[in-house]
């Protein structure tokens, strides 16, 4: 399974975006769903870069795999803070903007463009597992 390890640092995004949208592109994804699967992972990363580590410094690593060329797995572990992201529960879109709630909305959209999702907590790891079908319809497993 292809790996990439990096400092969770934000000047490594780049870096890290493109290792997933490459593996994504090599399973014969399309522009669009590449453009979701980047956006997937942007968010998740974003968020162990900016909370997993309070006041220290710490790692991420992120595994791809596709299966019978139709499927992208991401695994993208942590050894920061115990966070399940399947947690956070979803914002009332249907409320009035001045009505909502600050933030969340891009868990909520993780979520969403993703086909299945799964967390778990192994010693000191968190390991979310998203799961990319290469099809226009998607359903939602987390």
């Amino acid at each position: 399974m292809p790996e990439i390890r990096s400092a969770a640092k934000i000047e490594h995004l780049e870096r890290l975006i493109d290792f997933v949208a490459g593996h994504a592109e090599m399973a014969g994804f399309g522009v669009n769903r590449i453009n979701e699967i980047e956006l997937a992972a942007e968010e998740v990363l974003v968020n162990i870069f900016q909370y997993a580590y309070p006041g220290t410094d710490g790692d991420v690593v992120i595994d791809c795999r596709i299966e019978d060329h139709v499927r992208l797995i991401l695994e993208i572990w942590d050894n920061g803070e115990p966070f399940n992201i399947l947690d956070v529960p979803d914002p009332d879109v249907t409320a009035d903007i001045s009505d909502r709630e600050i933030g969340g909305l891009g868990v909520f959209f993780v979520k969403e463009m993703v086909d299945e999702a799964r967390y778990r907590r192994t010693g000191n790891s968190n390991i979310l597992t998203l799961v990319f079908n290469n099809q226009q319809s998607r359903g939602r497993q987390c």
